[in-house]
């Protein structure tokens, strides 16, 4: 697994208020465009929190795969982490935003549609397409 620390610091906005999340205010890059240029930077990313366990479980699936995923800890990340969480929430219309997984840039989904794409046989087509699977 890669996880991805370091690189929070590039995709930093300036500091605003919870009502600016979605509408670009503020001068800087708001969470959806953070989330749309994290998933394009690697072949398959997971915004995941720490202490997790279902988050453990989609990061052990993948590594089992043989993918070595980029994942992105939202509770390491005090400055911008909320309002990502908040935003994936948004994009998912649920209540819980961790795991999510993006695979090609694309939204696959929390871990109930990345284990029904595994259990139907589209997970491994959609990691080959994405480059992050060879046989």
């Amino acid at each position: 697994m890669h996880y991805q620390a370091e690189s929070w610091g590039s995709y930093l906005a300036t500091p605003r208020s919870n009502s600016n999340m979605s509408n670009g205010g503020g001068g800087g890059m708001d969470a959806f465009e953070r989330i749309e240029r994290l998933a394009n930077a690697s072949a398959v990313v997971i915004f995941s929190v720490s202490s997790c366990c279902m988050c453990h479980a989609i990061k052990r699936l993948f590594c089992g795969m043989g993918v070595n995923p980029t994942v992105y800890e939202l509770d390491e990340d005090p400055r911008t982490g909320k309002d990502i969480e908040k935003a994936l929430m948004s994009l998912l219309g649920t209540s819980s935003a961790v795991p999510v997984v993006f695979i090609g840039g694309k939204l696959i989904g929390a871990m109930d549609r990345v284990m029904a794409s595994h259990i139907n046989g589209t997970l491994v087509p959609q990691l080959k397409e994405a480059g992050a699977l060879w046989l």
